[in-house]
């Protein structure tokens, strides 16, 4: 059975690829806005995530396992998402240095031929050193924190602002292998 990412995210389709050798990637058109963040992180980045795969569920013709993701950021219950432009990342990386924060991701798999849905989240505690308003600047200028919750990407050159994580690495870069792994067994 074929096997679809929901996701153009480049870091996903490369930690996919760690897990599956071949499958396809198709970019779902789901409005995020559509849902309504009600108190419950784990919820909403959960219902992303279901949004996006149902989505591609509707599109595809053929029987599919369908995977798809969501994170993001909080800080003191605060969701930060992708930054609007380069003074919103710079606010972002700001209040996140120095302290501790947050990351969630929800993730989706569905297999079509049985008519299974698995939903899952996981939460990843993420320690900042203290960071000049010179090296925000700095970092800012690479272009990196501009597509990224949060506005960085521990992957990337962000990662030298972590002092300490606490959970699951790949949750933080987008998709977890280790939960992933386990929720693809679930639906064989």
């Amino acid at each position: 059975m074929k096997v679809v990412l929901a996701s153009a995210s480049e870091r996903r389709q490369e930690l996919l690829g760690r897990l599956i050798k071949k499958f396809e990637v198709m970019v779902s058109d789901f409005d995020e806005s559509k849902v309504k963040f009600e108190g419950s992180i784990d919820r909403y980045v959960k219902n992303v995530a279901l949004g996006k795969a149902i989505d591609i569920k509707d599109k595809i013709i053929d029987d599919a396992i369908i995977i798809s993701a969501d994170t993001i950021v909080t800080l003191e219950d605060k969701l930060l998402g992708k930054p609007k432009d380069e003074e919103d990342a710079f606010k972002m990386i700001k209040s996140l240095q120095g302290r501790s924060h947050f990351v969630y991701s929800g993730i989706v798999v569905i297999n079509t031929a049985k008519n299974i849905i698995k939903q899952e989240s996981l939460k990843t505690e993420v320690t900042f050193s203290q960071i000049s308003d010179k090296e925000i600047i700095e970092y800012i200028k690479t272009g990196e924190p501009l597509d990224k919750a949060g506005a960085y990407g521990i992957q990337g050159l962000g990662g030298v602002f972590v002092k300490e994580i606490r959970g699951c690495y790949y949750n933080v870069v987008g998709l977890s292998l280790n939960k992933l792994k386990s929720m693809l067994d679930e639906v064989q």
